[in-house]
């Protein structure tokens, strides 16, 4: 008899552990769906054509010096930062970006 309620009990932790890893499968897979709409490709597209205009001004600051040379430093560094604030704000917009074309998605990505 003690067996028997050992076997069932162990049964119950069985099926419980089961269900909870199913459901948390299933939850899993159901916030792996979300937002697969390209956005987080094409925000990171156009943060790194920013970041590439930054290094050219990085660049071109190593052959300034004083003043310029901050300047310009500056300006790539913000240039930077306005690159991230951009991908961040493509990937929040949850643009359907396989669903642009081409010209739309340059326009996006270079700021034309």
């Amino acid at each position: 008899m003690i067996v028997i309620r050992y076997i069932s009990s162990f049964g119950r932790e069985i099926m419980n552990r089961t269900s909870t890893f199913i459901t948390a499968f299933a939850i899993s897979l159901a916030l792996s769906a979300c937002g697969g709409k390209g956005d987080d490709k094409l925000g990171e597209q156009a943060q790194e054509a920013m970041e590439n205009k930054a290094d050219k001004m990085d660049a071109m600051a190593d052959n300034m010096s004083g003043t310029a040379e901050d300047m310009m430093e500056a300006k790539a560094d913000a240039t930077r930062e306005a690159g991230e604030a951009k991908e961040e704000a493509i990937d929040r917009s949850d643009v359907n970006a396989d669903a642009l074309p081409p010209a739309q998605r340059s326009e996006i990505v270079n700021g034309n």
